[in-house]
Protein backbone atom coordinates (compact mmCIF):
# COMPACT_ATOMS: atom_id res chain seq x y z
CA UNK A 1 0.00 0.00 0.00
CA UNK A 2 1.20 3.54 -0.80
CA UNK A 3 2.41 5.89 1.65
CA UNK A 4 2.45 9.22 1.14
CA UNK A 5 5.34 11.13 2.28
CA UNK A 6 5.77 13.81 4.56
CA UNK A 7 5.98 16.18 2.07
CA UNK A 8 2.87 14.92 0.27
CA UNK A 9 0.92 15.23 3.83
CA UNK A 10 2.01 18.69 4.46
CA UNK A 11 1.16 20.07 0.56
CA UNK A 12 -2.35 18.32 0.74
CA UNK A 13 -3.36 19.86 4.24
CA UNK A 14 -1.54 23.59 2.65
CA UNK A 15 -3.92 23.10 0.26
CA UNK A 16 -6.85 22.49 2.20
CA UNK A 17 -6.43 24.91 4.65
CA UNK A 18 -6.44 27.76 1.72
CA UNK A 19 -8.73 26.53 -0.87
CA UNK A 20 -11.09 26.48 2.64
CA UNK A 21 -10.10 30.61 3.20
CA UNK A 22 -10.59 31.13 -0.18
CA UNK A 23 -13.94 29.41 -0.92
CA UNK A 24 -15.80 28.79 2.52
CA UNK A 25 -14.38 32.57 4.58
CA UNK A 26 -13.54 33.97 1.19
CA UNK A 27 -10.50 35.95 2.83
CA UNK A 28 -8.35 35.29 0.43
CA UNK A 29 -8.31 34.63 -2.98
CA UNK A 30 -6.25 31.90 -4.95
CA UNK A 31 -4.07 33.65 -7.78
CA UNK A 32 -2.19 30.19 -9.22
CA UNK A 33 -1.30 27.05 -8.04
CA UNK A 34 2.37 24.96 -9.02
CA UNK A 35 2.59 21.50 -8.04
CA UNK A 36 6.40 20.62 -9.42
CA UNK A 37 8.81 17.55 -9.83
CA UNK A 38 12.61 18.51 -10.45
CA UNK A 39 13.70 15.26 -12.41
CA UNK A 40 16.84 16.79 -12.55
CA UNK A 41 17.40 17.11 -8.65
CA UNK A 42 14.63 14.40 -8.29
CA UNK A 43 12.57 17.37 -5.69
CA UNK A 44 9.85 18.38 -5.15
CA UNK A 45 7.73 21.76 -4.49
CA UNK A 46 4.38 23.24 -4.63
CA UNK A 47 3.46 26.48 -4.54
CA UNK A 48 -0.13 27.92 -3.63
CA UNK A 49 -0.24 32.26 -4.65
CA UNK A 50 -2.89 34.03 -2.88
CA UNK A 51 -3.88 37.92 -2.06
CA UNK A 52 -6.27 38.41 1.02
CA UNK A 53 -9.54 39.68 0.28
CA UNK A 54 -9.26 43.70 0.89
CA UNK A 55 -5.56 44.14 0.02
CA UNK A 56 -5.44 42.65 -3.83
CA UNK A 57 -1.89 44.96 -3.72
CA UNK A 58 -0.08 42.19 -1.20
CA UNK A 59 0.34 38.85 -3.08
CA UNK A 60 2.23 35.81 -1.76
CA UNK A 61 3.79 32.94 -2.61
CA UNK A 62 3.61 30.09 -0.48
CA UNK A 63 6.44 27.30 -1.50
CA UNK A 64 6.54 24.10 0.35
CA UNK A 65 10.16 22.37 -0.79
CA UNK A 66 11.36 18.99 -0.61
CA UNK A 67 14.81 17.71 -1.48
CA UNK A 68 16.11 14.18 -3.05
CA UNK A 69 17.51 13.48 0.05
CA UNK A 70 14.63 14.37 2.60
CA UNK A 71 12.61 12.19 0.17
CA UNK A 72 15.12 9.70 0.56
CA UNK A 73 15.76 9.46 4.02
CA UNK A 74 12.21 9.44 5.20
CA UNK A 75 11.16 6.54 2.18
CA UNK A 76 14.50 4.43 3.26
CA UNK A 77 13.83 5.34 6.91
CA UNK A 78 17.59 6.09 7.57
CA UNK A 79 17.91 6.18 11.49
CA UNK A 80 19.57 9.74 12.50
CA UNK A 81 17.58 11.89 9.83
CA UNK A 82 14.91 14.23 10.37
CA UNK A 83 13.15 14.10 6.64
CA UNK A 84 10.85 17.08 6.27
CA UNK A 85 9.99 19.97 4.49
CA UNK A 86 11.14 23.60 3.93
CA UNK A 87 8.60 26.45 3.69
CA UNK A 88 9.42 30.16 2.16
CA UNK A 89 7.08 32.79 1.38
CA UNK A 90 7.26 35.60 -1.34
CA UNK A 91 5.40 38.87 -0.86
CA UNK A 92 4.84 41.13 -3.04
CA UNK A 93 3.67 44.71 -2.76
CA UNK A 94 4.38 48.12 -4.08
CA UNK A 95 6.10 50.89 -2.16
CA UNK A 96 6.44 54.08 -2.47
CA UNK A 97 9.48 55.34 0.22
CA UNK A 98 12.11 52.83 0.47
CA UNK A 99 13.39 53.82 3.99
CA UNK A 100 10.30 54.26 5.67
CA UNK A 101 8.57 51.71 4.47
CA UNK A 102 10.95 48.62 4.22
CA UNK A 103 11.68 49.44 7.64
CA UNK A 104 7.95 49.49 8.40
CA UNK A 105 7.95 46.39 6.52
CA UNK A 106 11.06 44.78 8.79
CA UNK A 107 9.23 45.36 12.21
CA UNK A 108 6.14 43.88 10.86
CA UNK A 109 8.29 40.78 9.63
CA UNK A 110 10.26 40.89 13.27
CA UNK A 111 6.83 41.07 15.46
CA UNK A 112 5.15 38.19 13.88
CA UNK A 113 7.68 35.67 12.80
CA UNK A 114 10.27 36.58 15.59
CA UNK A 115 13.77 34.47 15.31
CA UNK A 116 11.46 32.17 13.23
CA UNK A 117 12.56 33.17 9.77
CA UNK A 118 15.62 34.89 7.85
CA UNK A 119 14.56 37.22 5.24
CA UNK A 120 15.65 39.84 2.28
CA UNK A 121 13.62 42.53 0.96
CA UNK A 122 14.99 43.46 -3.02
CA UNK A 123 13.72 46.30 -4.82
CA UNK A 124 12.92 46.97 -8.17
CA UNK A 125 11.27 48.87 -10.48
CA UNK A 126 10.96 48.52 -14.38
CA UNK A 127 12.85 50.74 -17.35
CA UNK A 128 10.94 53.39 -18.80
CA UNK A 129 8.49 52.90 -15.24
CA UNK A 130 6.29 56.26 -15.38
CA UNK A 131 4.54 55.33 -12.41
CA UNK A 132 6.59 56.39 -9.33
CA UNK A 133 7.94 53.45 -6.88
CA UNK A 134 9.68 50.27 -6.47
CA UNK A 135 8.24 46.24 -6.35
CA UNK A 136 9.37 45.27 -3.11
CA UNK A 137 10.20 41.34 -3.12
CA UNK A 138 10.31 40.17 0.57
CA UNK A 139 11.90 36.44 0.60
CA UNK A 140 10.78 34.90 4.02
CA UNK A 141 12.51 31.71 5.14
CA UNK A 142 11.49 29.67 7.79
CA UNK A 143 14.10 28.39 10.07
CA UNK A 144 13.04 25.00 11.18
CA UNK A 145 11.63 21.86 8.74
CA UNK A 146 8.19 21.65 8.44
CA UNK A 147 7.44 17.86 9.31
CA UNK A 148 3.94 15.85 9.67
CA UNK A 149 4.15 17.30 14.28
CA UNK A 150 3.35 20.71 12.61
CA UNK A 151 0.13 19.89 11.00
CA UNK A 152 -1.66 20.86 14.09
CA UNK A 153 -0.16 24.67 13.52
CA UNK A 154 -1.40 25.14 10.21
CA UNK A 155 -4.27 27.11 10.76
CA UNK A 156 -2.66 29.28 13.24
CA UNK A 157 0.30 30.12 10.47
CA UNK A 158 -2.33 31.12 7.83
CA UNK A 159 -3.66 33.62 10.22
CA UNK A 160 -0.69 35.14 10.78
CA UNK A 161 0.48 35.25 7.23
CA UNK A 162 -3.15 36.85 6.45
CA UNK A 163 -2.19 39.10 9.69
CA UNK A 164 1.01 40.09 8.34
CA UNK A 165 -0.55 40.76 4.72
CA UNK A 166 -2.57 43.22 5.94
CA UNK A 167 -0.24 44.86 8.15
CA UNK A 168 2.27 45.38 4.97
CA UNK A 169 -0.88 46.16 2.84
CA UNK A 170 -1.59 48.82 5.61
CA UNK A 171 2.32 50.13 5.18
CA UNK A 172 1.62 49.97 1.32
CA UNK A 173 -1.45 52.57 1.32
CA UNK A 174 -0.03 55.23 2.88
Amino acid sequence: MYDPTVFENLKVAFENHLYDLDNLEQAVHILHRSDQLDLAMMARECTIRFSKVGFPTVLVDLTLHSSLKDLADEILEIKGTDPGCLLTLLVRTCIQDVDKECEEIACILRTIWENDVSYTQTLSFRHEQTEPGFMNRINIHFKPKLTEEHMGEIDAFLKSVLDMMEQIGEVSKR
